[in-house]
Order: C-alpha cells, then sequence, then structure tokens
C-alpha cells in the first residue's frame, strides 16, 4: 500500500455514494459479500471463472478477482455494523482515513463481470501503453493494453488497492490514451477524491 495525503476523510452524507474496500480473512470474501448485503449494504464482488483439475476430473470454481477484498458503497456511518462483520478484517485505510476508490475504477470492472468476458487476476502495473476501448460493449474504457501468447489484455486497475484483472479484448477495438507517466495516482484524482463518488 501507499500514503494518499491528499485524499480527504468525508462525513457520512458526502461519503454515501463513494466506494472503499473492506480487507477480508483469507477466503471469506463471499460470506463477507452476503451477510453485508443481508444487513443492507451495497456491495460488490467480482468473481472469475477457472478450471481446476480434481484427482480425475475437472472443476469450474467461481473465485474473487481482488483476493481479501470486498467493495462497499457508502455505509460508513453503520462502522461498527461493518467490522463486526465475521471475516471483516478491516477497512483500506491510509492514515486512519478510509480510502476512496474512484466510481469509475469500479465500473469498469462492473461492465467487464456484466459482459461475461473472459477476465483473470493481473499483475498490477505501472507502465505501458494506455489505450481507450472505442467500441464494443466496454467503449469508453481505460486500461493498458498487454499482450499474452497470441492473445490481447485490456488491464484494469483499482489504484486504492494496487491489484489488476485483465480482459481479453480486440487490439483492433482500442485506441492509445492521453499519455501516462506510471504515476500511481494522477494529482487531479486525488484532489477530486469526492468527485468520483
Amino acid at each position: 500500500m501507499y500514503p494518499m495525503d491528499n485524499r480527504q476523510e468525508v462525513d457520512s452524507v458526502t461519503s454515501e455514494g463513494c466506494w472503499y474496500a473492506l480487507y477480508t480473512r483469507h477466503q471469506y470474501e463471499k460470506i463477507v459479500a452476503d451477510l453485508l448485503t443481508r444487513k443492507g449494504f451495497e456491495t460488490f464482488l467480482p468473481l472469475y471463472s477457472v478450471s481446476r483439475r480434481w484427482k480425475d476430473r475437472n472443476k469450474i470454481l467461481s473465485l474473487p478477482l481482488y483476493p481479501s477484498y470486498v467493495f462497499l458503497q457508502g455505509g460508513l456511518d453503520r462502522r461498527l455494523q461493518i467490522l463486526t462483520t465475521p471475516g471483516v478484517a478491516g477497512v483500506v485505510s491510509f492514515a486512519e482515513r478510509p480510502g476512496i476508490i474512484p466510481h469509475t475504477e469500479i465500473e469498469a470492472i462492473r461492465r467487464v463481470i456484466a459482459n461475461r468476458l473472459n477476465v483473470e487476476p493481473a499483475p498490477f502495473l505501472k507502465f505501458g501503453d494506455r489505450v481507450r476501448v472505442k467500441s464494443g460493449p466496454l467503449e469508453g474504457i481505460e486500461g493498458i493494453l498487454v499482450r499474452k501468447k497470441n492473445l490481447y489484455r485490456l488491464v484494469l486497475s483499482v489504484e486504492l488497492l494496487e491489484k489488476s484483472v485483465s480482459v481479453e479484448i480486440d487490439a483492433s477495438v482500442v485506441e492509445k490514451s492521453t499519455p501516462w507517466r506510471g504515476a500511481r495516482v494522477p494529482s487531479s484524482a486525488t484532489r477530486q477524491a469526492v468527485a468520483f463518488c
């Protein structure tokens, strides 16, 4: 994790639409998301499918794209209910202030999941060609274009967690985006953290 000195804690009224990350115990992501949803919280747990071999057969598993994390929209005014939920280890924070995740990062992952695209966890990248999708179900989303074997993949990152996922994409539907110098969080994003909510 890296310090985010410019991020500001917001009060419960303005933070209702903001996204936060909860750190969970190992393999408690689904339990935490379910329990918090039952308590009336808005959660987001992106999953992906993977085939695993079990002795004499293959099995399709549904695993979290971000192991040990569940996303939460607003609700920090009910912090005690969140932190006493079995499996919740804490809210991802910096200088004792909850870190805000830009809405655009959550929306990008939501659209990938909603369109049932071939997605998988990826190493968090700081350098590479930043591109924008110009057509198709992910139109307008920006990420880093990488090549894996003979396929192109778009890497989408959640800066706050320093974690990424990649989704298969046709290289013909992307165009180079504005220059990106590999900064962890652009200064304008940190100054306008509340505006992303």
